[in-house]
């Protein structure tokens, strides 16, 4: 894929993040993109199935014993987690019911959240809104690795143990990094959670809520699916930020692999964005992109030249809140 990225610090760089200027290019040329904007329809649907799903499967596995239990949550629940957190990406963007449904939204976020087990869908907004506005900003987007983690997981077996931990990093990493007060929504969203953990648990016991949080953290970790987390922002070839995937994958998590054209238009749901790329095509198909999810991860742990500090870097000025 030419030349890779050498290690030891981010790559640093003194340019805009170059989505903001592909989008007006494109707009100008193609202005028909912008009826692509806008809430998608089945998506509520699709979100409510997967949740029910959950349920079922939580009465299913009640009485199965433990080694069980981990098999269907890294086989079968964890990737539907998985994907439920890729849904309540796209529900954050206003998707399922539009801008100007913005509350219903969010509780419905929280709804999407249910079988995850950890609540999770109000924070992931607070901060995925300056994921998108300070791409690869310094002490402003937690997406990027600290660099206690850029310098520590530097060989094969460490990048393989920061693979496995990645939910707790993901989880973690912005009260290190951009700590922000606890919101009502955040306070809503936990009792909720917590209450239906309860319920299952009271229920039909323990082995169920094991199910869904086992299957959450597995499958957020060191698994195929996962492999989108290093193949969206790290930079596998100098000078490219963001990278697309256009694998079947994408068929299970709501085409979060179509990445370059995702934060070009974020505001246009995941089962639209083909269409942009495929109006577009002369913008993305001369671009970097990843065949595989799991080369990706083969790639990130044995490859020397790519670890936790091969993402781009910049400082941004803070914009003006509303």
């Amino acid at each position: 894929m030419g030349n890779r990225v050498a290690r030891g610090d981010f790559e640093w760089v003194y340019t805009e993040q170059p989505h903001t200027q592909r989008r007006k290019e494109i707009l100008a040329k193609y202005p028909e993109i912008k009826t692509l904007m806008g809430p998608d329809p089945h998506l509520k649907w699709i979100v409510s199935g997967m949740v029910f799903t959950q349920f079922l499967a939580c009465y299913l596995v009640k009485d199965l014993s433990w080694k069980w239990i981990f098999f269907w949550a890294y086989a079968f629940g964890g990737c539907i987690n998985h994907s439920l957190t890729l849904a309540i990406h796209d529900i954050s963007h206003n998707v399922a019911f539009g801008n100007k449904q913005a509350k219903w939204n969010r509780w419905f976020a929280i709804f999407a959240n249910l079988p995850v087990g950890i609540p999770y869908s109000a924070s992931f907004k607070k901060y995925h809104i300056d994921h998108h506005r300070y791409l690869g900003g310094d002490s402003l987007d937690v997406d990027i690795p600290t660099d206690f983690e850029g310098w520590f997981f530097c060989t094969p077996l460490r990048k393989l143990l920061w693979l496995f931990l990645q939910p707790f990093f993901y989880s973690l990493r912005p009260l290190y990094v951009n700590p922000k007060a606890i919101t009502r929504m955040e306070i809503f969203n936990a009792i909720v959670q917590f209450s239906v953990d309860l319920t299952i648990y009271y229920l039909w016991g323990l082995k169920p809520v094991i199910y869904l949080i086992a299957g959450t953290i597995l499958c957020m970790g060191l698994h195929p699916i996962s492999g989108h987390f290093i193949a969206e922002h790290y930079m596998f070839l100098k000078g490219y930020e963001t990278y697309s995937y256009y694998g079947p994958l994408n068929w299970l998590t709501f085409n979060v692999g179509y990445h370059m054209e995702h934060h070009d238009f974020p505001s246009i749901p995941g089962s639209k964005l083909p269409v942009v790329k495929k109006i577009a095509a002369e913008y993305y198909d001369n671009l970097p992109y990843h065949q595989s999810w799991i080369r990706v991860l083969w790639d990130f742990v044995f490859d020397d030249s790519i670890s936790p500090y091969s993402r781009v870097k910049r400082k941004c000025k803070l914009a003006k809140e509303d």
